[in-house]
């Protein structure tokens, strides 16, 4: 997602009507697209697309099979679960984000995408700036200091890292307690930094 664009959601339901009534929602703040079935939202589904909000008992591939496709194909999007299937503990080794009992109000759609772009938006600016500290670390280490004085690659480098942590402090700032959850899902994850000391 660009700074310019709306966000990209798909809406997954095998009830139109539900499937549609989100979407109407949505449309004035979201570019969204809806699938009717699990097949067409693994047809949908692309690196464009954003956050999904997937039921979970479809005809056919259930919502569960499209989130193991969705993690499976590494797609990069944050998946809410809303559906009426109440939560047991089968949920606790789904790579959901987020999940959500029906019925939804819109200020509960609007929410759940609004926490999962920040959260996301934090994840990537953490990843950038975990990937700069260890180039800043590894100059530091082996460059002498009067070198790493006078180049203006390495203080470029630091202004960024910066502006990287003043923007992590920013959106940290305005996170509540789903946020933090919903920020580090993949805290386990070997593929996914954790945080990182100064």
């Amino acid at each position: 997602m660009s700074g310019t664009e709306p966000a990209a959601v798909l809406v997954v339901d095998d009830e139109p009507d539900v499937a549609d009534a989100y979407a109407a929602q949505l449309k004035g703040e979201y570019a969204v697209t809806t699938a009717y079935s699990g097949q067409a939202a693994l047809d949908t589904l692309d690196d464009a697309v954003d956050v999904v909000l997937l039921d979970r008992r479809m005809p056919g591939i259930s919502g569960d099979e499209v989130l193991d496709h969705i993690r499976d194909r590494g797609l990069d999007c944050r998946v809410a679960m809303v559906t009426a299937v109440d939560p047991d503990f089968d949920i606790i080794e789904m790579p959901f984000d987020d999940y959500v009992i029906k019925p939804v109000s819109r200020d509960d759609l609007f929410k759940t995408i609004e926490r999962l772009l920040t959260t996301a938006d934090y994840e990537s600016k953490l990843r950038k700036y975990y990937a700069l500290t260890a180039k800043h670390a590894t100059l530091l280490s082996n460059k002498p200091e009067s070198e790493l004085a006078e180049s203006e690659e390495f203080a470029d480098l630091e202004a960024r890292m910066n502006d990287l942590q003043d923007g992590l402090d920013d959106t940290i700032s305005e996170f509540d307690d789903d946020d933090f959850v919903a920020a580090f899902r993949d805290l386990d994850d070997p593929t996914t930094p954790g945080p990182v000391d100064e």
